[in-house]
């Protein structure tokens, strides 16, 4: 297998649904702004989408790709029951938990967001809201059970499409909304769960070909099935601890008038790196990885952990020091529009800038922990996860009263990077850490081809800084073409270097 042919395909698909997410959350920006519905929605849009990024991104496959190649590789049919018996307990959990969640609504909203207590419309506002979007979180968590399965086929185009369903979904909600002037936050609100239904449906056709799906009513669970359930936890927690730690910093923002609104449109622009340096790289690592190291073969396994590191640095280190030069740019050009004034560019951009200096580290978490995953080890990340979580919880407490809102992102960058160094000491420690001479020289280049284009993108923003102003109308299309411009020079320098030769990437 070839992983940066395998991480394109993913990435392609990501892509093509991270840029119809600009397309909705542009119009979301529009239409609401910062407003009170605005947070409304996304505080109920937040739950479900973060157990969708939980489940979707990567952390279901930690804990069943391992268990499910091992009972592949025994026995096929021994594969099957496996399947079947993780599905059906997987549908009688989610269906509790969505029942308990629905009847308890008022509850739930107030452990996401304790600041909306002193608003009673907002409160109600996402009361309502959240009880229409959280069956989202079944259909999601479904459908990433047979993107596990098409993901250890290696297959991972019909996966990687999937979330794309969900912005079609809310673009049109928007624009229904619009043209019969409905309330815009409901019917998003409509859209995100019939956009769930749909993804389902649409992974469980893609994957009849290699698995038809059989649902058990006794509920007897077999030791591996119980070894998988045990590790589930673990991994739902320590693969998601980025995802986690912005639901955390939604709790402690909704103390902060349209701080909400401002993390989510931060965290969209950052997340479309994440997706691709980590979770992409991540994603179609894992199965390789699990399964060079079921046949004990330790010069694949090193040569996957290699190549996954300096491809997820290859695509995360431009994109950081980005984020962070032209912050202010990106979101004046994404959204800078309508009901989303000048002020919430200010605050929004200052957010991403500083979640820009922790994407590196939000990348190489996902990678360091398939080298923990692989080896069918999640309490090793969890705990590592759960220090991670506590750090940026502590920090965000301590100076939220100093610094507001944007203690968030300081908190998530450094917490994350002290977790990377931990990481780094416990693979080594146990000698998970297979790294070869050459990926240090790469880095070195990488970094090189870094500075060069950073200085490039310097300047296009400075010359064409009038181009960019927020009252100018095209001021996106300018934005495309630098970023394109600069995307490119740093490429054609990457392939000078040696860094970007598709048969650097063969994982045999």
């Amino acid at each position: 297998m070839n992983l940066l042919s395998s991480a394109s395909i993913f990435s392609f698909f990501t892509l093509i649904s991270r840029i119809l997410g600009y397309l909705r959350d542009i119009l979301i920006a529009f239409f609401l702004g910062t407003s009170v519905f605005a947070d409304a929605f996304f505080v109920a849009f937040r739950l479900p989408n973060t157990f969708r990024r939980l489940f979707a991104e990567g952390t279901f496959n930690a804990a069943f790709i391992p268990s499910y190649t091992s009972a592949k590789l025994n026995n096929k049919k021994m594969g099957k029951k496996f399947a079947d018996d993780v599905l059906s307990i997987l549908l009688f959990v989610l269906l509790f938990i969505v029942t308990l969640a629905e009847i308890f609504t008022p509850y739930l909203v107030y452990l996401i967001a304790p600041g909306f207590l002193s608003d009673n419309i907002k409160f109600n506002l996402a009361v309502e809201f959240t009880r229409i979007t959280f069956p989202f979180l079944l259909f999601v968590s479904i459908s990433s059970f047979f993107s596990g399965i098409l993901n250890s086929f290696n297959k991972f185009a019909a996966a990687a499409a999937a979330p794309i369903i969900l912005n079609i979904f809310l673009i049109i909600s928007i624009l229904i909304s619009y043209l019969y002037n409905l309330n815009f936050a409901k019917y998003l609100s409509y859209g995100v769960t019939l956009a769930g239904i749909t993804q389902l449906i649409f992974l469980i056709y893609f994957t009849f070909d290699f698995y038809s799906p059989k649902i058990s009513f006794s509920l007897k669970i077999t030791s591996k099935v119980k070894f998988f359930f045990k590790k589930l936890l673990p991994s739902i927690f320590s693969s998601g601890v980025t995802q986690i730690n912005i639901l955390v910093g939604t709790i402690i923002a909704s103390f902060q008038q349209g701080a909400v609104s401002y993390l989510y449109y931060a965290d969209r622009v950052y997340q479309i790196n994440l997706a691709i340096a980590g979770i992409a790289v991540s994603t179609v690592s894992l199965p390789v990885l699990s399964k060079a190291l079921k046949l004990r073969n330790y010069l694949k396994v090193s040569n996957i952990q290699n190549k996954s590191i300096q491809l997820s640095l290859l695509l995360s280190i431009p994109a950081s020091l980005g984020l962070i030069i032209a912050s202010e740019e990106i979101v004046n050009a994404l959204f800078g529009y309508g009901s989303f004034t000048l002020k919430d560019v200010d605050k929004t951009s200052n957010a991403l800038m500083y979640f820009g200096y922790g994407v590196v580290a939000f990348a190489l978490v996902k990678i360091l922990s398939n080298f923990f995953f692989a080896r069918d080890n999640t309490k090793t990340p969890f705990y590592i996860s759960s220090f991670i979580v506590f750090l940026n919880v502590a920090i965000s407490l301590s100076f939220f009263e100093e610094k507001g809102f944007l203690i968030i992102p300081i908190a998530t960058s450094i917490s994350t990077w002290v977790g990377v160094l931990i990481f780094l000491y416990f693979l080594n420690k146990n000698n998970y850490l297979l790294l070869q001479n050459a990926l240090f020289l790469n880095i070195l280049k990488i970094f090189i081809s870094s500075a060069a284009m950073t200085f490039v993108l310097i300047f296009a923003l400075e010359k064409y800084s009038i181009y960019l102003d927020y009252l100018y109308i095209y001021k996106s299309i300018y934005l495309l073409i630098i970023v394109g411009f600069v995307g490119i020079v740093y490429l054609l320098l990457c392939y000078l270097l040696g860094l970007f030769k598709i048969k650097n990437y063969k994982t045999n």
